[in-house]
Parts: C-alpha cells; structure tokens; sequence
C-alpha cells in the first residue's frame, strides 16, 4: 500500500530525528536566548507530529466518525472528541509557524518569543480536554463497538495502527485504535517537557521553572485520568448490565473499590462499595443505592462499642446514614481520605490538578455547603427538592424547597426544619390562586410574627404557633364580593379567642368584647353607624341575660334583651328628657314593641346627665387585660436576655433572609438619617448603656419613635393600629372614653417598663447598674406622664380628642354660645359686666385716634394673655398646656402691674374676672374637652399644685361662660 510505506517512510525519518536530537545541547549559556539548535529540534518534533495527527485524521480519526454516526450514544462524544482533536492541531500548527519562520531567518528566539511558553496555559488546557475526550469515548467502549461496526476496514489497516505506535505484537483491533489516540500524544508532552528541562538548566529564569512544573503535572494527569479510565472500563465488564446501565456516564470514573481497598457496611445491608468521582454507590446483587457526593458527609468519629477492633466511617446524606467497617485504620483512613477529597473537588466543580493533591496534603470539604437534593422518603419534606445550605445532611442556613404541587418554602433552616424567616407558597385549587406565607418559623412550624395574604384577599398580620394563628393579630377580609370585615385582638390555636375588636363593613358594626372559639362569647360592647350602642353578655354569638341599650338621642334602656339584641322582657328606659319607663317589653309582628309598666314624668337634671354619658367597658375590660398578646412576645423578648437572633421572632425584623431581602435591609440599617437611631437590637442596647441623664433617655426615645425601625416604633404602630381599631369610626362614640383614656395611660406605663428592663439589660452587659429610672412605683408612674406621654400622645390624639368633644358636647355648646355673646361687648363693657375692678383695666395701653373713645374698643385689653392662651391648642402635650395655662396668668398679673405701677399679686377674687375675660377674647372651641383632657393625662405630682389651682381657675371660667344669664346677655 502506497499510504502504508509513506508513512513508514516518515515514521523512519522521525526516529532518526529524535535519535539526533536527543545528543543536542541547548548549546548557550545565556539565560533568555534560545539557540538555533534548540529551536530546530523542537520544529523538527512539531512538524512529525502534525504530519502524525494529519495522517491519525486520515486513517483513523474519520473512520471513528463514519462508524459512530450509526451509534446514537456515541454521537455527541465523538463530536467532542473531534473538536478537542482539531483545537489541539490548530495550537500546535501555530506552535510549528512560529519556529518555522524562525528558522528561515536564522534566528535566535527569546523565551518571551517562544510560542509553547506564552501560550503555556493554551497547551495544558488543550491536551487536557483531549485526554478527557479520549477517556470519555474509552470508558463508554466506544473504541470496541467503533471496531467491531467497521471491522473490515480496521483489519485491513490494522498493520498501519501497529507501525504507527511501533507495536510489533499482534493486538486486538480495538486496543490498537485507543493506542493510536493516546500513546503518541503521551509522548509529545513528554517532548515539551524534556525540551523544558533542557532550557531550565541552562537557566534559572523563574517563569522557566514554572511551565517545566506545569508541563510535569500534565503528565502526572495523563497517567491518572489513563489509569482511572482503564479501571472503571474494567468495572463496567465486570458488573451485570442491568448496573451498569444504572451507572455507566462518560464523564464517571472508579476512584475505589471494596475489593481493592477492604471495607464493609455494618449489618451486612450491601456486599459492596464503589467510590465514583461524583457519587458513592452500595451494590447489592444487581440493585444498586447511589449518593451524589455533594451530599454526602463523612464522620470517622463515630464508636462501636460490641467491636472495637472495627474502624468505623459513618457515611451520611439527607434520607440515610450508612457505617463502613475496616479491619485496619489503612483503610479507614484510605476511604475518609479519598471520600472527602472527591466532595471537595465535586464542590469545587473541577478534579484537583493533579487529582489527589501533593503528598499528605488533607483539605476536608466544608460541613456546610451549598447543595441540591429530591427528598423521596415519607415526611414532609417528601418529593420537595431541596436548593440551598447543608450540614450533615440537613437544610441549615439559606435555602429553598419547592414540591411537585406548586407549593414551595424560601427562607431559613436549622437542623433540617424550617427556622427563622421564611416565605411559604401554598396553592389553593379553589381559588386558583396561592397562599402566601411570611414569617418566622421555630423547629419546622410558624412561630412568632407573620404576614399571610391568603388567596381569599385576605391578609393577617399577627403571631403564630404550631402553624397556628396565635397571639395578637389582624385579620382583614376586604374582597368585595364577600362580607367584608376586620378583626384585631387576641387567636388562641387559630380561633378567635380573647378580647378582640370586630368591624363588619357591610353591617356598619363594632363588636368589641371577648371572643371564644370563633364566636362572640362573653362581655362586649356592639357599635352601631346609627348612633346604638348595646352592653352585654354573649353567648356563642347570641346575646344573653340583661343588658343596655343606648340610642343616638341619649335614651338608654336597661335590661332584657332577645338573643337579637332586640328589647324583650323586664327593663327600664330613661328618655332624654330624663322620663323613666319601667315596665316589661313585648314584641308583637304587627304592633311592634308595646310595654306594660310604670312611667315616671319627673326627672333630675343630674341622673339625665349621667345616664346620657354613661361610660361602657371600663369595667368589663380590665385595661391590664386588653392587649397581652401585644407585650408579651416584647416582654418575652427582654426577658431573654434581648438576644438578637430572636428579634424578629417578635416584630418581624428579617434581618437575615434572602440576598434580595439583606439588599433592603441596607437601607434600613445602613442608609438611615443622621437622627435616626438604629433599630438592631446590639446598637441599642450600645446607645443606651451610656446614659446617665434623663434628658439623655429623653432625646433617644424621641428619636427611637419616629425610626421606622426601632422596636419601639414598630410597637407604638401597633398599639396605634389596636387603638384606631376600637375607637376611630363607628368607635368614635362618647361612651367610650374611658376605655380610651386608661388605655392610652395603660401604654405610656407598659412602654416605659419595657425602658426600664432595656436599660436593665445594658447595664448587665457592661457590669454596672443604670439608676436613670431606678425609682420607686410612685416615681414610674410620674415617668410614665413626663417621659413617655408626651411623646406617643400626638399619633394618638386625633382619635382620643374626638372622644373628647364628643363627650363635652353639650357643655361646649353652652359655652360656645356664651361666647358669642360676650364677643359683642366692647372691652370696657365687657370687663364693667365681670365687675373688674377699674384701677385694673389696662385702658392706658391703649393708642386711640383724636375721634375714638375707651367705650368702643374691642379685643386690645390684655392681648398679650389672650394670645398666649390661644397657643394651647398648639400642643398635645398636658404639661405644655399647662405651661401656656401658667403663662397666660404671669402675662395677666404682668399687665395689672403696670397698670397699678407696682408688683401685684392678684387675689382669686380680682383673678377669676380678668381670666374670663382672656378666656372669652381668646375664642377657644372645644374649651371644655381641651380642660377635661389636660385634667386626665397631667402628671399626678401637679395635682395641688400651681399647675392644678390654676386649671381649677380655667375650669371655673369656663362653667361661667356657660350660664344662662350670659347665654342670653343683651347689652
């Protein structure tokens, strides 16, 4: 054959040249020239064995793709081994231009010059890639199945194959076609790193050294990638086909072998271990257990106690736990070497380089690690897959579960359960929509504060326990077409429980009172939009026993009721003019309601007024009672210890979840105003340990409230969510004010106790005892109205205020009127009707006109005090009003002193007058509400006081106002 002496021709002349070659010295002694003969040498080599892969193309390389064209499973091997077969002749084919156009112009090259070491990196990859493809072909037997479909052609060539390897024995075709794609490449690295050595000795030059050491490792690779291929081709002979077909992959290499390397599993469960590159595999018989390596965890610590000579490893994954016994600690130590070598290098994405590392080099792949894992045995978790942090085993840290229905569960995990923050999906086929769930989870439940919007469009936001609904919460209904609603209070194991606040929209009705098992049950308060108010006792949603009534007009009804809630039996109703009816009430279809009883047409203006302000709940509801399940998770939270991986356990704070979340919590934490405080719990405690006064606390807690997210905002909106709930709207009704008023002062006292216990805390931590509240239960309660009032009292005045003048209607009324009628006197008039005394009228201070007299002048007398107490409905604060109150009688006392042109201190009966009259020029509506709501909130320490005389003196003015004789004064 023609093509067959050719090529021995050329096979001749290689042998010859590399006989020649290898008696070549570098010939220089200069450390970066690289002499001609050099040069020539590793050109020579270049060019046969491009002439080799040329010819390997021709002969072999083409045939393989002809054959494997006709086998499926081998076509997308081949083609990789094509591409990586050319990309390794195209480098070498710039490697052979570069020397060749240095040798025709008899040049000496520079080391920086030569190609084999600037494309270093390129030659390793690319010889890599080859050897992979090769042994991903082999491993598989493609090169048996390729011989045997085209086994004419090979026999035919089979002499060419052998004189292309220089094997003069008579192999199999098969072995002959692998060689041919391996041996010679073998050899041409071995080349390169010969030619490198060669330049290494006669320099020193660093970058030398450490291509010659790559170049030396990328043999060592050679050899094991060969070797780990041979042998796990062996495998697959050696095992049935049923397993192998199970574990034969291109890309899968046997690493070690029960049979080489002794080792059993305890209880006899398997009769043998494979270790693969990504997975270990336990065989029995023909089934087969496999794990992927990336879970798979490794602990030589375990103990056997019945046997102590056995060297136990107790192999651990997600759903099981398997123990290797060996004989000698060789080979335990053997297997937890090569086992924890293979996770880390499956972890990494890549082998090692070479593959087992230097001698005695251990490095243990990490305990927690990002993974991907079907969960299949019963449990929860069963057919969930799994994406997100392990440790032995177990989802811990950051992770995702999703499962096959539609429901998954993004968020934190320890321990193998849900715990900490975490969003769970739940598909709901009724409303094909989700159930969206975003809380904190304890040990694989909900538990602790939530947010969850239902597919129904309603929401809940409050605590959780054993995936319950639990604690305090809001539950919101507001799709329009069902009844929609609001419930804020208190869920005992996901049933209204408790005290708690009912608004049905549709109805226009408050229920406030006790709930149990979802159904009114117990004392309560029901709110009508038309005015009606009931108290009574409820019995699973049906009213029971007596009651009240009490309608828009003030008349009020006491006693039975039907479980309607309609008048029916024994009672009394006082009217609004005071008439009493006492009888007992019957409800006929066509009559309506008719009594038989006892009217009584006299009445006391007194009872009238009591009865039309009658106060509802104050005594039903305890206000230490109300809203527990508000404090006690924050009290709870102190109590620990205020340690920080619980605080969102309580308020919600997700300070830990997905890289999304963390992104905004940059902001929260990290991108805040100059004057906000921080919200983490370690800051606080931080800031607050330094305080020693205070107005120290003072300025911290200001700010602390209006930080969106410290604690103590983040409960003072939610005491303003519960307070709005029960008060605002329909609860807008003066009978309510003094559940409103107690509570409002039930807050300022439990907020200050959760200061206290903080300020407690920081003083642990730092070993000394913060005293700035260390006082007795009498000094609390005075912290309570100095400290705190004063700074949640603005979000809550709207609503508390209204109840206010709701209240003092009546009064205000009068008084308002009396206004109006004193506004039409002139001062002189007006301050002759009060008989003030006339050396006291400041009448000088007054700039008339030649034409205009003292008789016609209004509203200059004491201006200075009337504009100083039109101020007070500038502040909410009790003490500021007070404070405008002191300074609206200095301002009246100043102006009488220069009047009289000495200091005066004025007598009630000189004082009373002149505060009338400030009073009726400053125009104050709503006077008697602002008087009674200073009265409610002031400190206590004031009563007696100056504070106190001074606001006795106002209220006085104000009862004067309101009298008849001035209502109806004509000048």
């Amino acid at each position: 054959m023609a093509t067959d002496t050719s090529f021995s021709r050329r096979l001749a002349r290689r042998e010859f040249r590399s006989s020649k070659d290898a008696r070549l010295s570098v010939g220089s002694s200069v450390m970066k020239i690289i002499s001609s003969t050099s040069v020539e040498s590793l050109l020579t080599a270049e060019e046969d064995f491009l002439e080799y892969l040329s010819f390997l193309s021709t002969v072999a390389l083409n045939a393989l793709l002809r054959a494997g064209a006709v086998d499926p499973g081998n076509v997308k091997l081949l083609q990789h081994f094509n591409e990586s077969f050319h990309g390794l002749w195209e480098l070498i084919s710039a490697s052979y231009k570069t020397l060749k156009q240095s040798h025709e112009q008899n040049l000496a090259l520079d080391t920086d010059e030569l190609y084999l070491l600037q494309q270093a990196p390129g030659f390793v990859h690319i010889f890599k890639e080859y050897f992979e493809s090769v042994t991903d072909f082999m491993v598989v037997k493609g090169f048996d199945r390729a011989a045997k479909q085209a086994s004419s052609y090979w026999k035919s060539n089979k002499k060419v194959l052998r004189q292309m390897i220089k094997d003069t024995s008579d192999g199999p075709v098969h072995v002959l076609l692998q060689r041919v794609f391996i041996d010679p490449f073998r050899n041409h690295v071995q080349h390169y790193t010969l030619f490198l050595s060669n330049l290494t000795e006669d320099s020193e030059a660093e970058p030398l050294s450490d291509v010659l050491n790559t170049f030396v490792e990328l043999q060592r690779h050679i050899s094991q990638i060969l070797d780990e291929a041979s042998q796990t081709k062996i495998l697959w002979s050696q095992i049935s086909n049923k397993l192998t077909l199970a574990l034969c992959h291109p890309e899968r290499r046997l690493q070690e072998d029960s049979r080489n390397v002794p080792v059993a599993v305890a209880n006899g469960r398997y009769e043998r271990v494979l270790l693969f590159n990504d997975m270990l595999v336990f065989l029995q018989g023909h089934e087969s257990k496999s794990f992927d390596l990336k879970t798979v965890w490794v602990d030589s610590t375990v103990k056997q106690k019945s046997e102590p000579n056995n060297y136990l490893l107790r192999i651990i994954t997600p759903e099981d736990e398997v123990v290797l016994c060996a004989k000698e600690p060789q080979c335990q130590g053997l297997w937890l070497w090569k086992i924890n070598q293979l996770i880390r290098q499956v972890l990494n994405g890549s082998r090692d380089y070479p593959l087992w590392g230097k001698a005695g080099e251990v490095t243990n792949p990490p305990t927690c690690r990002f993974s991907t894992y079907t969960f299949r045995n019963e449990g929860r978790f069963k057919e969930a897959t799994y994406e997100g942090d392990m440790s032995w085993g177990k989802p811990h840290g950051k992770g995702t579960l999703k499962w096959a229905d539609g429901r998954n569960h993004v968020g934190d995990f320890k321990f193998g359960q849900e715990d900490g923050f975490g969003i769970c999906l739940i598909p709901n086929s009724s409303q094909d929509r989700y159930d969206c769930y975003k809380c904190h989870w304890r040990s694989g439940s909900m538990e602790g504060y939530g947010i969850c919007e239902y597919a129904d469009e309603s929401v809940y936001k409050g605590y959780f326990k054993d995936n319950m609904r639990h604690g305090f919460g809001i539950l919101e209904c507001g799709a329009p077409d069902t009844n929609p609603f609001k419930y804020t209070g208190n869920w005992d194991r996901d049933k209204r429980s408790g005290y708690g606040v009912w608004e049905s929209k549709n109805k226009g009705e408050r229920y406030i009172g006790m709930w149990l098992n979802n159904n009114r049950h117990g004392p309560a308060i029901i709110l009508t939009d038309s005015g009606a108010c009931y108290q009574g006792i409820f019995n699973s949603n049906k009213m029971v026993g007596t009651g009240i009534l009490l309608s828009e007009d003030s008349t009020m009804y006491e006693g039975e009721f039907t479980e309607d809630r309609l008048m029916a039996g024994k009672g009394k109703l006082t009217f609004s003019n005071g008439f009493t009816l006492v009888g007992t009430f019957n409800r006929n279809a066509s009559l309506g309601l008719h009594t038989q009883g006892v009217l009584n047409t006299t009445s006391a203006h007194e009872d009238e007024t009591t009865k039309r302000k009658f106060q509802l709940g104050a005594e039903l509801f305890p206000v230490e009672e109300r809203w527990n399940g508000i404090f006690e998770p924050f009290l709870k939270f102190l109590e620990s210890g205020c340690q920080g991986e619980t605080e969102e356990f309580f308020l919600g704070f997700h300070v830990k979840s997905s890289k999304k979340l963390q992104k905004s919590q940059e902001y929260l934490y990290c991108e805040r105003d100059k004057d906000e405080v921080s919200g983490k719990i370690e800051d606080i405690i931080k800031e607050i340990s330094v305080f020693q006064k205070q107005e120290d606390l003072q300025l911290y807690l200001e700010k602390a409230f209006k930080s969106s997210h410290h604690p103590f905002k983040k409960l003072l909106k939610i005491l303003l969510l519960v307070y709005q709930a029960t008060y605002s709207g329909v609860g807008a009704n003066l009978h309510l004010l003094s559940m409103a008023q107690e509570e409002i002062k039930y807050y300022g006292k439990k907020l200050l106790e959760f200061c206290r216990a903080l300020l407690a805390t920081a003083g642990e931590r730092n070993g000394h005892r913060n005293c700035i509240l260390d006082e007795d239960e009498e000094m609390s309660d005075t912290w309570a109205y100095t400290l705190i009032l004063p700074l949640i009292l603005p979000r809550f005045h709207p609503d508390l205020f209204m109840l206010y003048m709701l209240y003092h209607e009546q009064e205000d009324g009068f008084y308002w009127q009396g206004i109006i009628r004193l506004g039409h006197l002139t001062d002189t008039k007006l301050l002759e009707f009060l008989d003030v005394q006339k050396q006291l009228w400041p009448l000088k201070d007054v700039k008339l006109t030649t034409n205009q007299r003292y008789s016609i002048v209004r509203h200059k007398c004491f201006h200075s005090a009337t504009e100083c107490l039109q101020k007070i409905i500038t502040t909410v604060d009790p003490k500021e009003k007070l404070e405008i109150i002191l300074k609206t009688y200095s301002e009246i006392e100043r102006t009488v002193s220069r009047v009289v042109d000495k200091d005066y201190k004025l007598p009630m009966d000189d004082l009373l007058p002149l505060l009338i009259y400030v009073v009726s020029r400053a125009g104050i509506q709503h006077l008697g509400a602002e008087i009674n709501f200073i009265r409610d909130l002031m400190d206590p320490s004031n009563r007696g006081g100056i504070y106190d005389f001074l606001l006795t003196a106002l209220e006085s003015c104000y009862e004067h106002i309101q009298k008849e004789e001035i209502r109806h004064y004509t000048c």
